[in-house]
């Protein structure tokens, strides 16, 4: 039996860090390592989400507030002005908006099927989403 937050990170968190790493390089037009440098962690990691071999579990592309929400953040991490304990923050809050809309619902079912996402409503619940 796996909790939210465990499938948030081997699905959301690898797919969000994926959306800010294409951002720093075609917005920003970092290189792969300097966009693995601001995100702390390796060129090749970075290279895996540029080509799709990790951080695909779940597409997020479509939805224009999470879109939003890590170009925002992106932006900061270019601009230098987001000390490591606000990044933190800021991606938590990514996640759990995530987590609220109902976006990991059916990946949670596909690890658990004992899951009944049509009654659990664990992740919008705000008492429950507050992690940080």
């Amino acid at each position: 039996m796996l909790v939210p937050c465990e499938v948030a990170v081997k699905c959301a968190l690898p797919a969000i860090r994926a959306m800010i790493a294409k951002e720093l390089m075609m917005h920003y037009k970092l290189r792969q390592a300097d966009a693995a440098k601001l995100l702390g962690v390796s060129q090749p990691a970075i290279s895996l989400y540029s080509r799709r071999m990790r951080g695909k579990a779940i597409d997020l592309e479509n939805d224009s507030e999470i879109r939003s929400l890590t170009e925002e953040l992106a932006g900061r991490l270019f601009e230098g002005d987001l000390p490591h304990v606000k990044f933190i923050s800021d991606f938590c809050q990514v996640c759990k908006k995530i987590r609220a809309k109902g976006l990991l619902c059916k990946m949670h079912r596909t690890f658990d099927s004992s899951i009944d996402i049509e009654k659990c409503g664990l992740c919008a619940s705000t008492d429950l989403t507050r992690c940080t």
